[in-house]
């Protein structure tokens, strides 16, 4: 594989858009499986992508993610990095090829290291906490609801420690404003 690791294990960025960390989680429900992928962004925390299915396949599950992240992003992608794990859907042509599309950079920690994907596997594990491991799940639907309010709860409402216990979108908020006032004339 001939993708570096652009970050090791730095998970900062200066703005929004400039480094996103993304992963596939696997949820049991009733009726067997189901696989949730997120795309969040470094800077803010905020989730930027997230699908939930059956499958693991790249098209189905983490190629959308990727793409309603991409779909959100209201800048430019050339300076993005995008850092996963080394797993197959991750590393796989259609992939690859989409993050080309967009001139998004791959970025991918080492095999089987979980810190070098660290933020990723930590939103994995605050999904299991305080949404999944809650009740028992019947079907991917049911899954698939509660996962859009939960991911909207996160980037809204959600006080993240890591962010001054601010909201993802609070901290986007604050950074636009930031902006705003810089390119404002005196």
């Amino acid at each position: 594989d001939s993708r570096p690791d652009l970050v090791n294990r730095q998970f900062k960025a200066s703005r929004p858009n400039e480094l996103w960390v993304a992963d596939i989680t696997y949820v049991r429900t009733l009726s067997g499986f189901v696989y949730t992928a997120f795309v969040t962004d470094v800077y803010s925390r905020k989730i930027v992508g997230w699908a939930t299915r059956s499958s693991m396949k790249t098209e189905a599950l983490p190629l959308e993610a990727l793409e309603q992240a991409v779909m959100s992003a209201t800048n430019q992608l050339d300076q993005l990095i995008h850092h996963s794990d080394h797993g197959s859907q991750y590393t796989s042509i259609a992939y690859n090829e989409t993050l080309a599309d967009y001139g998004i950079k791959p970025s991918t920690g080492t095999v089987g290291d979980s810190y070098d994907n660290a933020l990723a596997e930590t939103v994995n594990g605050l999904y299991k906490t305080e949404l999944i491991y809650s009740q028992p799940w019947a079907s991917l639907t049911e899954v698939e609801f509660a996962t859009l309010n939960w991911v909207y709860w996160w980037n809204n409402e959600r006080l993240h420690e890591s962010l001054g216990y601010c909201t993802p979108a609070e901290i986007i908020d604050m950074y636009n404003q930031t902006r705003v006032s810089e390119l404002t004339p005196v």
